[in-house]
């Protein structure tokens, strides 16, 4: 049997059909319906009371964002993250200016933010790299003496607190992603989490096409989501705990099994996390034990990523300056398979596999 990097959780059946009999029932599919305002204030609840945009995916949650805090020219951000990143800032017609990662959570250097800021500078997207924070108050008091704009790349970041605030509450703007593959999903789907008002209003109509009913309030797109998306949330949602609980333990096991390789894990620096286990990422000595690591998990039909691979700086379509951290880390890192109905056994099975190519 296959065992793949990631695995989408489905609810019981009758849980989420519970949910389509009212979607039939009512005939209300989409355009904030019902049940994208009940996930809206479910996800409120447990991100201290900010306000939630629900949106179709996380790549347009970023785009939005950008869009409306009316960043302009230079956005500084991470070379380590997702794709997605990085093309939103191009997509919105701004500058991606990369600053280079620190060697332990993997996430943006703070302490290298502040030799990039230009005058053309607008703005700050770092990444909460595998969920774990980036230094949120070193940023926020560059961004302060500044004046600059601060969103967070928070895919990997649901369900994480920091100093006693879920970590999405940290900065102008966070954004989020619920692909099926993450700790939380809708399907496909994405969120803006935002603690002012107005701006929240503004989002809104950014992400419904700029009107309501025939007022036309400014320019938009269609990031709307919908009922269906909803449902997998709400019945999703309650569950996230135990996701977190499932997941610490089998990240126990792995600690446990691969302590004795010359492996190194990221390390959080702030003792008052509380972490979500969204991914096991382990980092090689080189990129050649790394592949052959790799290959030998293959060829047993289990599936690993390069999760994330390259640096973002040597895209083939955008390049920027030398990050040589992160071009580093990013050629030895790979994510192992992690999630909640991932079997001990087959943790063990893993990293046994690990061990015989590491030592061999």
């Amino acid at each position: 049997m296959t065992i793949n990097v990631t695995k989408a959780y489905l609810p019981p059946l009758a849980d989420y059909e519970a949910y389509l009999k009212g979607i039939w029932e009512r005939g209300w599919l989409t355009n904030n319906g019902p049940l994208v305002q009940q996930l809206e204030a479910e996800l409120s609840s447990s991100m201290d009371g900010a306000q939630v945009q629900f949106t179709s995916n996380g790549t347009i949650a970023l785009q939005v964002a950008i869009k409306a805090l009316g960043l302009t020219g230079e956005i500084i951000t991470t070379p380590f993250s997702y794709v997605a990143t990085t093309t939103a800032i191009l997509w919105e017609n701004c500058t991606p200016i990369f600053v280079d990662i620190e060697d332990r959570t993997f996430c943006i250097d703070a302490a290298k933010i502040e030799a990039a800021i230009t005058p053309q500078t607008t703005g700050i997207l770092a990444t909460h790299v595998y969920g774990y924070p980036c230094d949120v108050l070193a940023i926020e008091d560059i961004a302060q003496r500044h004046g600059l704009k601060v969103i967070y790349d928070g895919a990997h970041a649901f369900g994480v607190r920091l100093h006693g605030r879920s970590l999405l509450n940290y900065g102008d703007l966070s954004t989020c992603s619920f692909h099926a593959t993450k700790l939380f999903h809708t399907v496909e789907g994405g969120a803006i989490v935002v603690k002012n008002e107005a701006l929240a209003r503004q989002i809104w109509l950014y992400k419904s096409f700029g009107h309501i009913g025939d007022e036309y309030f400014t320019l938009g797109v269609n990031g709307k989501n919908s009922e269906f998306h909803a449902a997998m949330g709400l019945c999703n949602l309650p569950r996230v705990a135990d996701f977190i609980k499932q997941r610490q333990a089998l990240a126990a096991i792995y600690r446990a099994e691969l302590q004795q390789l010359p492996l190194q894990f990221p390390v959080p620096t702030e003792e008052s996390l509380e972490y979500n286990y969204a991914y096991f990422p382990i980092l090689f000595a080189s990129e050649a034990k790394l592949l052959q690591v790799k290959e030998a998990l293959a060829a047993q039909d289990i599936n690993t990523r390069r999760y994330f691979f390259p640096s973002l700086n040597q895209l083939p379509y955008h390049t920027g300056a030398s990050c040589p951290v992160s071009e580093d880390v990013s050629r030895r890192v790979l994510c192992l398979p992690f999630y909640q109905q991932l079997e001990s056994e087959q943790v063990v099975r893993i990293s046994q596999i690990i061990c015989q190519e590491m030592t061999a």
